[in-house]
Parts: C-alpha cells; structure tokens; sequence
C-alpha cells in the first residue's frame, strides 16, 4: 500500500497532538485536583459527584437552618427566665401586699411598683432578635407583638409558629407565639376560679378551692348563696340546686364540696352573699397584674372591704403560680428543643464527614499515579516530536 507523503504528515501530527492532549489533561487534573473534569470523562462518576454535592448543599442549609432555630430559641430561653424572674418579684410584692396591717400608703406604694413591672412585662414581651424581628408575633414578626389599648394589653401578632427544616425529615418550631406564652394560661387551679361578689354585704371570703375527685367535676358555673349566715346552697348555672350541697350548715372555714372539688368560706357572710366557683378559661399574665394593682390600690379597709381584699389577694397569688408554672413548662419545650438540636447537630456533621469522604474518593485525584503518568506522557510527546522531526526531514533525494 502507497502512502502519500500528507497522510504521513497527517498521522504524525494528529500522533503528536493526541500525546499533547492527554498531557493536557493530565496538566488541569493535577492543577485542579479533580480526576472528572467534564462528564464525558466518567459520565456515571459525573452523576455521582452532583447528587453527593447536592446532598452536601443541602446538608449545609439544614445547618444554617439550625443555627437560626437556635438563635431564636437562646433569645427567648432567655426572655423566659427573665419573664420569670419578674413574676417571682411580682408575687414577693404581693405577699407583702397581703397583710392586714399595712396602711394604704404602704400599699399604693406596692401597687406603683407592681405597675412598673407590668409595663416592664410588655417591654419584655415585645423582644426582637438580632434581625430586628419580634420574638412572640408568631408568624406576624414585623410586628409589634403587645400594646396596651385603654385599660388591656392586646396581642397584635398571630397564634403561628415558624418551622425551619433542619434534617431530611425533621422541622423544628424557631419560637412561641406571644398569645401561647403570655395569654393562653389557665384560671385558678386549672380546674375551677373562685370569686366573691363585689355586692356582698358580709364579711365572708372564699379561698381558691381544690380538685378532691377530678373524675366526679362537671365542667360549669356554680353559684354559692347564703340562704342565712349559717346556711348555704349551691346552684350550677341552669339555677339547678346541687343536691349534695342542699341546705348545708355553715362553718367558718370548712370546705363546702360537690362534684369532686371544694372550696372553704370564712368569715361572717351575710344572708344574700354570693360566692362564684366557674370552671376554668383562659387569663392573660397582663390582666392578673392589673387586676392585682387595682386591688392594691383600692386598699384593704377591713370589715367587707377587708373580705373584698383577702378572696382577691388569694386569687392573684394563685394565679400567679399558675403563670409562672406555665412559663416553666414553655421554657422546658424550649429546652427540649435546643438539646434536639444539638444532638441533630452530631448527626448531621458525621452524615457530611461521610459524604465528603465518598465525594473525594469519586472526583479526588490520585496525585502520585497523575504525576507519573504525566511523566510518561511527556516523555512520549517528546519522542513523538522527535521522531517526526527527523522523519520529516527525509527524502527520496536523500538516497539518490
């Protein structure tokens, strides 16, 4: 076979550049550290190497994710606690408050004090993270949460809660809304409130009564009259009498049960008196603190006024171990939060080590074998530019 003297050229050149572009790619893939420079250098590898990063993006976002939750939860980990500390001032002011012997001086000087940490409480609630976001507004968090409007303090934000994904399958809530924190919290005991009527004329006053049977409690409104000063009945609030309260006697602290629960009169009340014992709802933290400043103010005067003063000095105290408590449990939900953060923080980290580990071994190069397979490749391109350089040359003539 008769080879013509350009396809000779044409073999030893396109020789010389297939030696150049291996050495080519032997040269990025030691700049780069990466074996796979384009999909068609290992198409499957390729696949490979883009789900192992996606993953890692993702991974990484879960992270980020995390660390806002976190953030979030400290703020108001710590706002709980201090929400907690000035409840606890609020219940020594009221404890001092609840003494007979104090003038009202003394006491509107305690109610001046409560009211300062009452407004401090809103100031509290209305707490913004570093992003300048609203802690309790829910998902309302460019909102200001609380305001005062006339004599209440309204919630302004919504009963929402943000979740953040921070695992494949895992979405953690960043915080609580300001009406599950501060508004949503049980009356009295949980069960049932008292209260004594403002137009009572006696000197009776009620406690804050107690659960003895919580499976015999009918959920209502009970009202107890006194037929005379001795003697009482108990009517719910379709006006039925209580059958196992009917025409009781009177005895000045003995508890007065039905339905599983009781509560204890004393004092002198007058025939005509009526105390309430209602099922519970809802009382936000603000309105127990102003209800409390108002009785402060209003004084104890002794006699009725005196009865007034020590059935609604109970009651406050009471409620405020019911908000305090209630504060305590949204705190350990913010614990238990953070703490599965934190152990989600583990899992997550390992997952990426092992990730980083498979992504190196699919797309990472193995730089001694590059480095000596580059050599080879370089010595063959120099021989091949030598060959042809002296094949080149030669000539028919050259034999002639």
């Amino acid at each position: 076979m008769r080879i013509s003297t350009a396809a000779f050229h044409k073999s030893a050149i396109d020789g010389v550049l297939n030696q150049q572009n291996k050495l080519s790619v032997s040269q990025t893939q030691l700049a780069t550290g990466k074996k796979i420079q384009t999909p068609a250098d290992d198409p499957i590898g390729a696949v490979h190497i883009l789900e192992l990063e996606r993953s890692l993006a993702e991974n990484e976002q879960y992270g980020r994710n995390a660390d806002a939750v976190r953030t979030r939860l400290n703020l108001e980990e710590q706002s709980l606690g201090d929400a907690g500390t000035l409840l606890q001032r609020v219940r020594e002011l009221a404890l001092s408050a609840n003494n007979s012997t104090l003038d009202r001086t003394a006491l509107t000087a305690i109610a001046s004090e409560m009211s300062n940490r009452v407004q401090d409480l809103i100031d509290l609630a209305n707490r913004r993270d570093g992003g300048g976001e609203y802690l309790f507004s829910g998902y309302a968090s460019t909102s200001q949460a609380f305001a005062r409007t006339g004599a209440n303090v309204t919630y302004l934000g919504d009963q929402g809660s943000r979740l953040l994904q921070t695992g494949p399958t895992q979405r953690v809530a960043d915080g609580h809304s300001g009406f599950e924190v501060f508004m949503n919290i049980p009356q009295g005991n949980g069960t049932f409130f008292t209260r004594a009527t403002a137009t009572n004329a006696g000197t009776g006053s009620i406690d804050t009564g107690s659960v003895t049977n919580a499976g015999a409690w009918v959920r209502d409104t009970y009202t107890i009259t006194f037929t005379a000063p001795d003697t009482y009945e108990v009517r719910d609030a379709a006006n039925n009498v209580e059958v196992a309260a009917v025409a009781g006697n009177y005895t000045a602290g003995t508890a007065i049960s039905f339905n599983g629960v009781q509560a204890a009169v004393s004092g002198a009340p007058a025939t005509g008196d009526t105390f309430t014992l209602a099922a519970s709802q809802k009382e936000d933290i603000f309105t127990t603190l102003d209800r409390l400043v108002t009785t402060l103010r209003t004084g104890n005067g002794g006699g009725v006024q005196g009865a007034q003063f020590t059935t609604a000095m109970a009651g406050a105290l009471e409620q405020l171990d019911q908000h305090e408590s209630h504060l305590l449990n949204i705190r350990t939900e913010v614990g238990a939060r953070l703490s599965m953060l934190d152990e989600t923080e583990v899992t997550r980290e390992d997952f990426s080590v092992e990730l980083q580990r498979t992504l190196s071994e699919v797309q990472d190069l193995d730089y001694a074998e590059a480095i000596s397979r580059m050599n080879r490749q370089m010595l063959g391109l120099e021989a091949a530019q030598k060959s042809y350089a002296q094949i080149s040359r030669l000539s028919l003539f050259d034999y002639l």
